[in-house]
Order: C-alpha cells, then structure tokens, then sequence
C-alpha cells in the first residue's frame, strides 16, 4: 500500500535548487487561484486532437476509459501562454536550467475512471551510471529536463494521483521489472490540491495509478531543457507552424521559451 508523499514548500529560491537536487522534486502550494483553476479546466475541454500533432482522444464506448492528451497546447490557446513563465515556477526552471532554457512541450492531460496503472518509468534516462558512483557525494549530475505538474483537481487515491519513488534520481538507472524501492524508499503518492505544482527531474522513477473515482482527472504538464535538448514540437519537418496571434500576445521571455534564441553554439 503507498503512502501519501511529504509535500514541503520551500522558503527560498536556494532551498528550492536543493530539493531539486536531492529528493528530485520540488512543491510549489496555491499556485493557482481557484478562477484559473477552471478557466484551465474550461480551455482544456474546448481543445480538439490534431492527429498528425501525435493528440490523442479516446473515450467510452470505443475505448475503455477517456485519454485525452493534447500536445503544443502554448499554441492551442492564449490561455496557456502564462504556464510557461509562471512567477516562482520559471525562476526555479531558469536557475536548474540556465537563462537560456526553453519549453519542450505542454500537454493538456484528461483521464478518466478506468484508467489503468502505468509501469514505474523515468522520463528519461541521460545517464547510466553504477550506483557505486552515484553515491559519490562529489558527483553532482546535471538537471537536463524537468516537468511541472499543475494540478488542477483535489487529488485522492481513487482519482489516480502520480506515484513518486523520492531520491530515485540518484539510482543512475531506470527501474528494474517490477522494482517499486529505491534505497529502500517506496512509492509515495502525490495527494496535493487542486492549484498546486509539482516539479521533477526526469531521471525520478514515478507512474501514473489507477482512476477509479468516476471522475476526469485534469492536469497541464510543462516540460523545460536545457537549450542543447531539443523542443518536442510535432508535427515535424517545419509542419508545426506558431499562431501569429499567439505570438503577438507573447512577451520577450516567452518568446525565448517558445525557441526564439539568440545566436549560440551550433546556430
């Protein structure tokens, strides 16, 4: 049985780094006011999958459960644009990162009861390293992707919360086939409230659980690299297009996350 995952906010921008570092993710409290809770909400039913964006729509009676998942959704809708520079979020993203990061992605994610569990898998591994070294308290590695979870709903056991093995990122690999312990630190889940985020590191093991509310689970997720890591913007071959209207409303800063750099290596 998990246990509920010890949410702390941090009181600076320098402990926030630090939890980053060592637990692999850091909280971040009412965030989100309870009128852009639902504006979010609102915009998120309105979108429509574009399926050569890799969107993806299933629901009842075709499918079992309701998987909606849309990708680029910054371009999608004005609504989205203040989620890639969100106050507090974007200076943690930015000092992780460095002040030429950019957004690889934002994806509106609704999943509905049914929805079965996932493996527990990291986002990405960049590196595979003995855990013997791993433990070097010199080794320090690079933060190279993070994700923010904005949650948009009051999360429980039944509605499918995300599962957090803390500390995983120092395993310097991805889980073993039906691995749940790291260090002898088990599955937690995140049971925050609607308006807070979560951001984690790529390498920390984690999985989605099971819906079985009767409910739709709503959740923005923005992905953020380091400027060397590519944007994950489909559809590909100069396909994907911004919205000039869009980009009109953008300031400078976001801008930037959206790809406008300037010249560095390998331009």
């Amino acid at each position: 049985m998990e246990t509920s995952l010890p949410l702390s906010p941090r009181e600076n921008l320098a402990d926030y780094v630090q939890a980053m570092e060592e637990e692999g993710f850091a909280y971040f409290p009412k965030v989100l006011r309870n009128s852009e809770i639902s504006d979010l909400r609102a915009a998120m039913d309105r979108l429509t999958a574009i399926e050569e964006s890799f969107d993806r729509h299933t629901e009842p009676p075709e499918q079992p459960f309701l998987n909606k998942s849309i990708n680029n959704v910054f371009n999608r809708d004005p609504i989205f644009l203040s989620y890639l520079d969100r106050p507090e979020i974007i200076d943690l993203i930015e000092m992780v990162h460095g002040d030429d990061c950019h957004c690889i992605g934002m994806t509106a994610w609704m999943t509905g009861t049914g929805r079965p569990p996932q493996k527990l898998h990291t986002d990405w591994q960049p590196l595979t390293l003995p855990e013997s070294v791993m433990k070097m308290p010199e080794i320090k590695i690079p933060i190279y992707i993070t994700t923010a979870h904005y949650y948009l709903d009051d999360l429980t056991e039944e509605l499918g919360p995300t599962n957090f093995v803390p500390g995983s990122h120092r395993s310097g690999r991805q889980p073993r086939e039906g691995e749940t312990k790291f260090n002898g630190t088990g599955e937690q889940s995140i049971l925050c409230n609607a308006g807070d985020c979560i951001v984690f590191r790529c390498e920390v093991w984690h999985r989605g659980t099971p819906n079985t509310s009767g409910r739709t689970r709503y959740l923005l997720q923005v992905h953020y690299a380091q400027r060397m890591i590519t944007q994950k913007y489909p559809p590909y071959l100069n396909k994907f297009q911004f919205d000039k209207q869009i980009l009109e409303q953008s300031s400078p800063r976001q801008l930037r996350l959206m790809g406008n750099h300037i010249s560095s290596n390998y331009d």
